[in-house]
């Protein structure tokens, strides 16, 4: 790179007389930046306090290294503890803020070791391996922080997990002299031995002010509802267990109580149940004619039957989540406590009691959807057959008009035919795909099948013919709006007989409707999880069993989830299939209202209550009506009654 050569005589002697002058200047003026900006870096990851300084961690610290801090005898002891508090009344949630993971923030305080004015410490045992293990696990979870003004949530290092340890009176001081202790606010204490014979506590006896306990010996009396957290009580022997796979298949006993050493009167209690429920229930106890030791101590018996525990349980997947270790514990009392600051993000029913097998990870619960889902995914209809394929070639060709369909799903029912040769299916411009069920049920339709993408999916049957495009788009852009609901075209009613003393099956025309035949329906996807999964009882059962009221299943299960009725879409009340005869047609047989009958009787037996709302309620196109040119309307194809 060449510079040019016409220079002026001044320029290149005042150059380096430039630099001797003001070269000190500018070293000088060079080094305060670079030092600001040092300082200023310094600053931006510096801890904010004192206190975030010291960071948790079992490789820097240990008890005999931790500071030592004696307690005057005139130092503060808080109130007992007030049983009356809530999330809303001694919580401060807004010191949890917002942000994007909707995740609480947990410190724990810098290991101390407190001891009297003599020298005697508050504890016997000092900080016990188990609670070393929990305060570890939180500090290696995404719920820690070692920045104090961030933490929503404060756990002291001070191990009050077996009371029997301490001494009641010092260990309170010792809380009381916590930094950010604020009578307890926020504060988050483990406990799992409340206290030791003859006076067995079910609380922990250290008065605590207003903070929460997570604790292992609740009673309804010591128990604040919905403030603190009832935990197991953790086990060292625990650690050896390994746990079976649950076989397939329904399991042996409903209830099983395999805790020895039980208050009589809950003894007592439990020996009631289980003369009334016989072989359901299993009542272990203790093994009276085994030696003692570790062997023993993982043995059950029941009238001198022995049992391996905690192998009769066949529960690994609760156990490995929730019990078996003192991570598993905590971690599942700081997802509670998440939940309840939370709430719009907290884990679903599903989620904390269904194994990962069940696949809740790709449905969302329609009760926390938007108000209007988006219109671009579109649904997917699920069409149920048999062995009507004339019939069913005409309903999906008829669906394919629909704008929002983005698949066509048929549950082929038949396992003695295969169904037709992809060349003489239809040619849609959706995808189309054909599942081969393993018997014939009708719950089959309600199968949450890995290809339903789509919130919305539309049920129908492989006669109804005489549904037009127009009517499916406008039932879909209902559903959009009400993504929580049943939203059909045939509505059906339940009355109460009262000469009968049941209900009864109503299929005439009224002004009332409590049903939608999922004949033909839209509904989001997650009924179909909670009707495959959860359905109470055994309704699902009946339903393949009587090969009948599938669809009135559905409209118990959603109408006892939501509380609300469903939503009758257009003036359509009859739907005649022209094609269909007494043989094939199954709302032909003089049997059928009878059925249906029972079916809503059995249903309010099994759910305890009859869930079914009724409403004088019909969703139309709003110019449906209007003498209006047929052009101006969105959707001009509505069928007449």
């Amino acid at each position: 790179m060449c510079a040019s050569g016409k220079y002026t005589s001044r320029g290149p002697a005042l150059i380096p007389r430039m630099k001797t002058k003001h070269r000190i200047y500018y070293i000088t003026l060079f080094s305060v930046v670079l030092l600001g900006l040092i300082a200023t870096g310094m600053f931006q990851f510096w801890p904010h306090s004192i206190e975030s300084t010291a960071e948790w961690s079992l490789d820097r610290r240990s008890v005999h290294d931790a500071p030592l801090v004696r307690l005057p005898v005139s130092s503060p002891i808080p109130e007992r503890g007030d049983l009356s508090c809530r999330m809303h009344t001694c919580f401060d949630v807004y010191r949890c803020g917002y942000n994007p993971k909707n995740r609480i923030k947990v410190y724990i305080y810098p290991l101390q070791r407190f001891v009297d004015e003599v020298g005697v410490p508050i504890s016997s045992t000092g900080l016990s391996r188990e609670y070393n293990d929990l305060l570890s696990a939180i500090s290696d979870s995404d719920f820690y922080t070692d920045d104090v003004t961030r933490a929503c949530l404060f756990v002291p290092s001070i191990d009050v997990l077996n009371q029997n340890s301490l001494r009641i009176r010092e260990t309170a001081q010792a809380l009381a002299m916590l930094p950010r202790w604020d009578k307890g606010m926020n504060h988050l204490l483990f406990n799992m031995l409340p206290g030791g014979p003859p006076d067995y506590s079910t609380a922990l006896d250290v008065p605590r002010d207003r903070a929460l306990l997570a604790g292992g010996g609740f009673s309804t009396w010591t128990y604040r509802q919905g403030y603190d957290v009832s935990i197991p009580v953790y086990s060292p022997l625990s650690a050896d267990v390994e746990l079976p796979e649950k076989q397939p298949g329904p399991r042996r006993y409903f209830i099983l109580s395999s805790q020895t050493a039980i208050h009589r009167e809950y003894r007592a209690e439990l020996e009631r149940l289980k003369e009334e429920n016989g072989e359901a229930l299993l009542l272990l106890d203790k093994c009276s004619n085994l030696s003692q030791g570790a062997a023993s101590a993982r043995k059950r018996c029941y009238k001198g039957q022995v049992f391996d525990y905690p192998q009769i349980l066949q529960t690994r997947w609760f156990w490995d989540a929730y019990f078996s270790s003192m991570k598993a514990i905590g971690m599942t009392a700081l997802e509670i406590i998440n939940d309840r600051i939370y709430p719009y993000a907290a884990r679903t029913y599903e989620q904390w009691n269904n194994p990962p097998v069940v696949k809740w990870s790709s449905v969302n619960s329609p009760l926390f959807l938007p108000l209007i889902p988006p219109r671009s995914p579109g649904f997917t209809a699920v069409v149920l057959t048999y062995d009507r394929i004339e019939s069913l070639f005409r309903v999906i060709t008829e669906i394919s008009k629909v704008p929002s369909l983005a698949k066509l799903l048929v549950v082929w029912n038949n396992q003695n035919k295969s169904p037709p040769e992809e060349s003489l299916w239809p040619k849609i411009a959706v995808p189309l795909k054909v599942v081969r069920t393993k018997e014939n049920k009708l719950s089959n339709r309600f199968f949450p099948y890995d290809e339903i993408e789509t919130e919305a999916v539309l049920a129908i049957d492989d006669d109804i013919i005489m549904l037009t495009s127009d009517e499916l788009q406008f039932g879909y852009e209902v559903w959009r709006e009400f993504p929580d609901r049943l939203v059909g075209y045939p509505g059906r009613l339940h009355l109460w007989d009262h000469e009968m003393g049941k209900w009864k099956y109503e299929s005439e025309w009224t002004n009332e409707v409590s049903m939608v035949l999922t004949g033909a329906a839209f509904y989001h996807k997650y009924f179909n999880y909670l009707y495959t999964y959860k359905m109470p009882g055994d309704i699902k059962n009946w339903v393949d069993a009587h090969m009948n009221c599938e669809d009135i299943a559905m409209n118990f299960l959603v109408a006892n989830i939501t509380g609300k009725a469903p939503i009758k879409v257009t003036p359509r009340k009859k739907f005649k299939c022209p094609e269909c005869t007494a043989i094939d047609g199954l709302s032909l047989d003089q049997t059928h209202m009878v059925e249906r009958s029972e079916c809503i009787n059995k249903f309010a037996s099994v759910f305890g209550t009859m869930p079914l709302k009724v409403v004088e309620h019909r969703a139309d196109p709003v110019l449906y009506k209007d003498d209006f040119p047929e052009k101006l309307k969105s959707f001009p194809n509505i069928g007449s009654l």
